[in-house]
């Protein structure tokens, strides 16, 4: 299954291997160099195929858990001040994505959508510490029955030259739902409040919609 987001690529490359396989079988009489340029050719369309891959998850609705929006390995856990909405202390978990993760964003906690902007930004590398203020990124807040105001905010790296988000203000999601995709690589920041337990630890590997993230602290 593949995302709706890479359709197009898909069908545009498919087309070009395809045509690129028929012209060097035709053109290129060295046989090791026709199979090289087909390999080539192959692998070109599979990691474009990987890239868009989009599989199930199945979340397991909590109203007091926050789930990783995205998969990817988890690179930053700290108290840091949140500028944009909160303007106040909060706890931030980032989740940076390698090429070769699934680059699907998912909604980390059902409620209603009360904040979704876009900027334009630079590109700096994902991990660079002023990317999630400085990098072309979104900034979407839930707000949710148990645990209150929950931001979320994708964040486009060296190499992602497009966010896509699908939350608009008003709209009621559910935990684990499509909400958005970020094309070749990047990473997301979660800002929790302070009181939240938190439930994973640097350098875990986590998957989106699934891999609970942090809970409500009772």
């Amino acid at each position: 299954m593949f995302h709706k987001e890479g359709h197009k690529i898909i069908i545009v490359t498919f087309i070009a291997v395809v045509t690129g396989i028929l012209l060097t079988d035709h053109f290129v009489a060295i046989p090791w160099l026709r199979l090289s340029l087909t390999i080539v050719l192959l692998l070109l369309l599979i990691l474009i195929l990987q890239f868009f891959r989009n599989p199930k998850r199945h979340t397991q609705i909590d109203e007091s858990a926050v789930v990783s929006p995205v998969d990817g390995k988890v690179v930053v856990i700290e108290e840091v001040f949140e500028k944009e909405y909160f303007k106040d202390k909060r706890i931030q978990i980032s989740v940076f994505m390698s090429p070769i993760n699934v680059h699907v964003t998912r909604y980390p906690t059902s409620g209603e959508v009360i904040y979704s902007k876009y900027h334009p930004g630079k590109y700096l590398v994902a991990w660079h510490p002023k990317a999630s203020e400085e990098n072309e990124r979104t900034t979407v807040v839930i707000n949710n029955a148990s645990m209150g105001d929950i931001l979320y905010r994708q964040i486009a790296g060296a190499m992602a030259k497009r966010i896509v988000n699908y939350a608009q203000s008003g709209d009621q999601v559910i935990q684990g739902s499509d909400s958005g995709f970020i094309k070749f690589g990047s990473r997301v920041d979660v800002f929790l409040p302070l009181d939240t337990k938190i439930e994973v630890h640097l350098g875990q590997k986590v998957k989106g919609g699934e891999s609970v993230i942090a809970k409500m602290n009772e």
